[in-house]
C-alpha cells in the first residue's frame, strides 16, 4: 500500500510526495478509514511508528475551508516540545492548503498567544493548561471544534493534566469526534476514556513492549553513580565521531549532576534537557542535538515522548526507568526508519525488580556484557545514594501543647481588643447618668 491508495485530497498527496513519504506505516494505514468514518478512535502504537501523521492526515482530509476565525481542529499534547513538533508537521503537510495552524503552551507570553488566536486559526495545538487559560479568558472560542485529538494521552494524565483536560472539555461542543493516541493503555487511561468517548474503535499497530528487532539491546552491571560515570566515559570514547547518543536519567537533579561530571571532557559536544530548564534553553538543546552540534544529550523521560529527533544511533539508560513502558519509549528513539540502533542499560542491584518487569513486558531477557577491563568501579557513594540509618532508642519528643492557644503564646493586650460599634446614646448615659440630647 502507498499513500495514493488512501482517499486523500490532492494537496496532501503533493505534500507527501515533496516530503518523500510514499508508504504508510501500520497505524497510518489501519487507522485512516476508521477516523474518516467519524468514529471515536483509540490508536495504540509505539514511539516512532508515525502516530502524528496517523491523525493529521484524516483530520486535514476532513477539514473544510471557513471564513470564520475559530479553529475546527484541536490537538492536545503534554509538552511544549511536542506542540512545536506537531505545528511543524501540520505546516509541512499543508503546503498546498490554505490552513492556518498555531501552537500555545505555558511558559510563553499569554498575551502574544491570545493575539495569535484572535487573528484566526484552523488548527490549534497546545498543552491543556494554556488552552484552558485562553478559553476561560475569552480569547479562544472552542464552540466550532469538530475534531479533538489527544496525543500521548497516558503521559498527559500522568503529568497531572486531568483537571485541565476536564476544564477544556467544558468549552467544547457536544458533537465532536475524538482521536486519542498513546503508546500504552493503562486501566486508569481506559476508565478516563470510557467516560468521554462514544463507542470508540481501537486501532493497534503493535503491542506496546514487543521486541524491536532493529535495536541491539545490552546491559551492564554498575553498582553506583560514580561507577556508572566511569562506564559511560569509557563507552562514549569508543563511539564513532558521527554518533548521536541520548542518555536517559531518572530525575532533573541527576541530569544536572551527570552533566557537571562529564562536561569537561566533552566540551561543547554535550547538552542537557529537562522540565526545569527554560523554554528557549530546551528548544535550543534539542535543535543543537538534531543538527549534530552536540553528539550527547542527557535527558529525563520528558524527551522520550514525541520529540522528533532523528538519526539517534545509541540510547543509554544511565538509570533504569521504574515504569517498564518508559523503557520501550526510551529505546524507541533509535533504530527508526530503515536504520539499526543500540540500547545500553546500566543496572545496579536495586534495579532488579524493575529489570524483571521490563523483561516480562518485552518477553525476552536483557543480554548482559562483561564490564570492560579499563573501567574502574568504586564503592564510594554520593550523598543521595547513602542509606538513611535510623538510630535505635532515639525517639523524638514532641513539645507539649497543653494550655496553649492557637498561636502557641499568650496574645498581647493590644491584640485582645475587639472592634465594637460605637453607641452614642450609651456613651452619654455612662458619662452623664442620662442621655444627652442633641440640640
Amino acid at each position: 500500500m502507498t499513500f495514493r491508495d488512501l482517499n486523500l485530497k490532492k494537496p496532501l498527496w503533493n505534500a507527501l510526495d515533496d516530503l518523500g513519504y510514499h508508504t504508510p506505516t501500520t497505524i497510518q494505514a489501519n487507522g485512516f478509514k476508521v477516523m474518516m468514518s467519524g468514529a471515536d478512535t483509540i490508536g495504540i502504537a509505539q514511539t516512532g511508528t508515525g502516530k502524528t501523521l496517523a491523525y493529521l492526515l484524516p483530520c486535514l482530509c476532513m477539514w473544510e475551508f471557513s471564513k470564520g476565525p475559530h479553529p475546527q481542529i484541536l490537538i492536545i499534547v503534554p509538552t511544549r516540545e511536542l506542540v512545536a513538533q506537531v505545528v511543524r508537521e501540520v505546516e509541512k503537510l499543508t503546503t498546498y492548503m490554505n490552513v492556518v495552524v498555531g501552537g500555545v503552551y505555558g511558559g510563553a507570553n499569554m498575551n502574544t498567544q491570545a493575539a495569535m488566536v484572535l487573528n484566526g486559526l484552523d488548527v490549534l495545538v497546545g498543552t491543556p493548561g494554556r488552552i484552558f487559560d485562553l478559553a476561560s479568558s475569552g480569547s479562544l472560542k472552542l464552540k466550532h471544534i469538530k475534531k479533538v485529538v489527544i496525543d500521548e494521552v497516558d503521559e498527559t494524565l500522568s503529568l497531572g493534566f486531568r483537571p485541565q483536560l476536564l476544564n477544556v472539555f467544558e468549552f467544547l461542543p457536544a458533537k465532536r469526534q475524538h482521536m486519542v493516541f498513546s503508546a500504552t493503555l493503562s486501566e486508569e487511561v481506559a476508565l478516563f476514556l470510557e467516560d468521554y468517548l462514544i463507542s470508540p474503535v481501537r486501532v493497534e499497530a503493535a503491542r506496546a513492549g514487543s521486541p524491536i528487532d532493529k535495536i541491539h539491546q545490552i546491559g551492564y552491571r554498575a553498582p553506583n553513580f560514580l561507577s556508572k560515570v566511569s562506564l559511560l566515559r569509557h563507552l562514549l570514547k569508543g563511539f564513532e565521531g558521527d554518533s548521536k547518543i541520548l542518555v536517559f536519567v531518572s530525575s532533573r537533579a541527576l541530569a544536572d549532576t551527570l552533566f557537571e561530571e562529564i562536561k569537561e571532557e566533552l566540551s561543547d559536544s554535550i547538552g542537557v534537557i529537562h522540565s526545569n530548564k527554560a523554554q528557549n534553553f530546551r528548544f535550543e538543546a534539542v535543535q543543537r542535538f538534531q543538527t549534530g552540534a552536540t553528539r550527547v544529550l542527557i535527558a529525563t523521560d520528558l524527551i522520550a515522548r514525541g520529540i522528533d529527533v532523528t538519526d539517534v544511533t545509541h540510547v543509554i539508560n544511565f538509570d533504569i526507568p521504574e515504569n517498564p513502558e518508559n523503557y520501550i519509549h526510551r529505546i524507541g528513539r533509535t533504530g527508526r526508519a530503515d536504520k539499526n540502533g543500540m540500547a545500553i542499560t546500566f543496572i545496579s542491584e536495586k534495579d532488579d525488580a524493575a529489570l524483571e518487569a521490563i523483561q516480562v513486558l518485552m518477553q525476552q531477557p536483557l543480554v548482559f556484557e562483561k564490564t570492560p577491563k579499563q573501567v574502574a568501579y568504586t564503592t564510594e557513594l554520593l550523598e543521595f545514594e547513602k542509606p538513611v540509618v535510623a538510630i535505635p532508642g532515639k525517639v523524638l519528643k514532641l513539645p507539649s501543647r497543653e494550655n496553649k492557644g492557637a498561636s502557641f503564646h499568650e496574645k498581647k493586650a493590644k491584640n485582645k481588643k475587639v472592634n465594637v460599634r460605637y453607641n452614642h446614646k450609651k456613651a452619654m448615659q455612662e458619662k452623664y447618668g442620662k442621655p444627652k440630647k442633641k440640640r
